[in-house]
This record gives C-alpha cells, structure tokens and sequence, in this order.
C-alpha cells in the first residue's frame, strides 16, 4: 500500500457534520480494510468558515481512495501520494480528537 494526503476543502458547516463524515469513514473503512487504513486527520477552517481536512491514508490505489470519498459523502479528488516523511517533532500538545 501507498500512503496518500488527501485535501477536502469545505466539505462540513459544523461539528455535527463532521463527526457523521467520521462515523462513516469508521464504517466503510473496516469494510475496505483490505485496500484502505485511516491513519490521521486534521481538521481547518476554511476562509467561509466552513471545515476542511487534510488526511492521511494508506490505499492500495487511487481507486480506493476516491470509492471511499464517495461512499462516505466527502469528494477524495484532491489527492498525493507521499514519497517521503520528515518528522522532526510529534504534534504539539494539545491536539483534540473529533
């Protein structure tokens, strides 16, 4: 598997909508285990106040990461695949769950 950043821009107007988005990603991520692990997200404000994300998944393909945008209700077209990982420090404290 690769490692993807994916960017959803806008997606969420509140917290509510958000964590029915996590909900389902949960969900369809056991069921697609075999070609898809979350590994992280943050969660921005976006400039109209709505939320976005960038995330980090693991996928077998780009196939994968779109079918699980889409089953989930949250567009996964805006996608790279990682060559390369600098950690210089792990994630300040503190950083809240959704």
């Amino acid at each position: 598997m690769d490692l993807y950043i994916i960017r959803r821009h806008g997606v969420w107007a509140n917290e509510a909508e958000l964590e029915k988005t996590t909900q389902a990603s949960l969900h369809v991520g056991e069921q697609m285990k075999d070609r898809l692990r979350w590994i992280r997200s943050y969660v921005v404000t976006e400039e109209d106040g709505r939320m976005g994300s960038l995330c980090v998944y693991e996928a077998s393909d780009p196939d994968a990461i779109r079918e699980h945008g889409r089953r989930i209700g949250a567009p996964s077209d805006d996608f790279q695949v990682v060559r390369g990982t600098a950690l210089k420090r792990d994630d300040p404290q503190p950083v809240t769950r959704v």
